[in-house]
């Protein structure tokens, strides 16, 4: 099983930017899906952006033209660049690598945007 690290997060004020990191343990980096979700305070835990084994990407409309996940196999890492943020992005933000017989999550990074 895949332990992962998420950082990055912070106060930010609206319009700010932010980029947050996830680490994975291991050697199979490469062949993993990797996902941000975020669960905003007295919400459920939503789908922000994907990107697949193979470089492909998906957004959430929340998010899109605003966030851009992008990885780093040679150092077993997810980014997520956050810009033009709003309050409404306040959540915790989680990492998800996903394959055949992997789910695994991290604990989480604390977003606030917020003057």
């Amino acid at each position: 099983q895949v332990q992962l690290v998420e950082s990055g997060g912070d106060l930010v004020q609206p319009g700010g930017s932010l980029r947050l990191s996830c680490v994975a343990s291991g050697t199979s980096f490469s062949i993993y899906h990797m996902a941000w979700y975020r669960q905003p305070p007295g919400k459920q835990r939503e789908f922000v952006a994907l990107m697949n084994s193979g470089g492909g990407t998906e957004y959430a409309d929340s998010v899109k033209g605003r966030f851009t996940i992008s990885r780093d196999n040679a150092n077993n890492t997810v980014y997520l660049q956050m810009n033009g943020l709003k309050p409404e992005d306040t959540a915790v933000y989680f990492c998800n690598a996903f394959m055949l017989g992997l789910n695994a999550w991290g604990q989480g990074t604390q977003v606030t945007v917020s003057s």
